[in-house]
Order: C-alpha cells, then structure tokens, then sequence
C-alpha cells in the first residue's frame, strides 16, 4: 500500500478510481479491460509528469518518504554476505549507523552506513538515523580496518543530521564527526559514497568524504534542513520551500556545483514504489565506480579527495574532474 504525498492527490485519485473498477468488475461478465489500461496509461503518465518536474521542496519530501528504502533494504537487494560489526570500543552500540563486511559481485568490501528504521519500534530503535558519537566512532574503527585489509568502504547516507541530544555533546559529537571525516579523507583504499535518502549537515559529510559520491535521483544533500534554513533567515518553518530552492539540495543541482559526481536514475514515482530496481541500478553503479578506482594507487585516491574537495566552488576543477 503507497502512502501518497500532497502532490501526488491526482495519481492517488486514479489509482483508488482503479482499483474501485476491479473490485467492481470481480465476478461480472462486464469487460472493463479497455477502461481499465486506459486509466492505467493515465495514471503512469501524469505520475511520470509530476515527478519529471518536482521542486526542490517536493524532492525532499520524497527524499523523507515514510517507504523509502533505507540501509537495510540495500544491504537485502545490492549486497551479498553482510556481516555486521558492531560497537566503538569505547562507549557502546549505535544503531543509528551499521557497518560491516559484505560483497558486491565478486568484491568484498565494507559497507557502513546509517539506517532509519521503518515503523515506530525500529526508528526508535535506530534513533531516526541520527548518529552518536558512538556511531561516528564505530565508522572510524570500521574504515581503519577496511585500511588495513586493503577493502573499499561504501557508504550509504540517509540522515537529517547527526543527533544533537546533550549526552551526544558530553560524549564530543563534534569531534568525533571531524574524526570520521578525517577517517575518510586519509583512507588508503577506494571509497564510494551514495546520497541515498537525505545527506543531511555534517552527519553526512562525515561518511560521505569520498573520492566519488553518487546521488540518488530524488535524494536531497545539505548543510542544513529547509525548515532550519528557513527558521533562521525568516524566523518561520513555512518559509522551508524557499529555502529548498535557495540552497540547491537536489541531485541536479549539486552534479552542476560538483559537490557530487553521478546521479544514479530511480524508478518512476521514486525509489519508494520499487525498492529492489532502485537497490540494483545503485549496486551496478557503486560497481562500475569501485571497478575504475581499484586500479588507482593510495597515492592517487589521497589526491583525488584533495582535489575534489578543495576545488569544490572553483569552475576549474570541476572541468578538470569531469575529463577524468
């Protein structure tokens, strides 16, 4: 069952219209099939129509979308043989953010990345998606080892930001996201981020410093959430589609800043209505990114990161990026 967003009220009529004719037409000798592909042809079409021209505003909600798969969902249909690895070694478990081995194809790697959860009693559990220190921690301890081991680390980014609860600041949030980020930027192997849901504030650069970061079509990445942005500049939330379009938080967008390097295509009507199609166009692109960057030297993947965030704002070394 689809939960429908606002903007989606004119596909959710169709489709209630439709199912109301099969239940209709169960047991009758009337033949409907003709009003029934025809309502159907209508229906896709103004689903593809209304998601061919979302608004940064509408992105975010589908980006924030209740069915949208999450970490899991991606370990389930792009990955083989997860085995998860658990706690910092120094405080505890964070289940905002999971981390492991597993296989992509033939390649093993480690995987980490944050998880929602997808009814009240896992998101409670899972904290939302925020990170703790804890979780950041647990990610650094986890990219050393990938170090160490000569794996590639993926990544896979769905948070709002990480938690800002006053015992996470006892324990030094701040830190410990400038630690991770640290992490990132001095691995020695191949690193692939994926904006897979919202990247949001330095929760998600914190795993998402990579040499490549790839984009979900109907992601959203920012240093801040719209309804933040907005009630610091206009002193209300409502203002947050303002802010939306104001902060360049779409996939679009960002490929043209060169924040990010490659938009991975979701189904039509978001990644949401085919959580396994999404999962395996994600899994052949990480492929394809991981297959071009195991053939650099630690040297070259170190340079790589430099290069791409320092020149992130100069015209330049966008260019010089995109002819590599």
């Amino acid at each position: 069952m689809i939960s429908y967003l606002e903007f989606e009220k004119p596909v959710a009529a169709l489709e209630s219209r439709i199912a109301e004719l099969r239940a209709a037409a169960e047991g009758d000798e009337l033949d409907i099939s003709n009003e029934l592909q025809r309502l159907e042809e209508k229906s896709a079409d103004l689903l593809a129509g209304i998601y061919g021209s979302l608004t940064p505003w509408q992105k975010t909600q589908v980006a924030r979308h209740p069915m949208r798969p999450h970490f899991r969902d991606f370990v389930a249909y792009a990955f083989d043989d997860f085995m998860p690895l658990g706690g910092d070694r120094y405080y505890g478990e964070d289940e905002a953010i999971i981390g492991g081995l597993a296989r992509l194809g033939d390649r093993r790697v480690m995987l980490i990345g944050h998880e929602k959860g997808h009814d009240t009693e896992s998101r409670l559990r899972h904290n939302f998606g925020m990170g703790k220190p804890e979780g950041y921690r647990k990610a650094i301890r986890l990219m050393e080892m990938a170090g160490r081991f000569g794996l590639p680390v993926v990544t896979l980014v769905d948070t709002s930001g990480a938690f800002p609860g006053v015992e996470a600041e006892e324990r030094g949030q701040a830190e410990a996201i400038a630690r991770s980020t640290e992490a990132c930027l001095a691995l020695p192997v191949p690193m692939v981020a994926t904006i897979v849901g919202e990247g949001g504030s330095g929760g998600a650069v914190a795993l998402a410093s990579a040499e490549r970061v790839l984009m979900l079509e109907h992601a959203v990445y920012s240093v801040i959430s719209p309804e933040g942005c907005a009630s610091i500049l206009w002193r209300t939330a409502e203002k947050a589609p303002e802010a939306a379009e104001a902060m360049k938080v779409t996939a679009r967008d960002l490929l043209k800043l060169g924040v990010i390097d490659r938009i991975v295509k979701e189904p039509v009507g978001g990644a949401h209505r085919d959580p396994r199609a999404t999962a395996e166009a994600l899994r052949d692109a990480i492929g394809e990114e991981l297959e071009k960057l195991s053939q650099l030297s630690a040297e070259s993947l170190l340079r790589m990161r430099e290069d791409r965030f320092l020149g992130i704002g100069d015209s330049r070394a966008k260019a010089r990026r995109r002819t590599k």
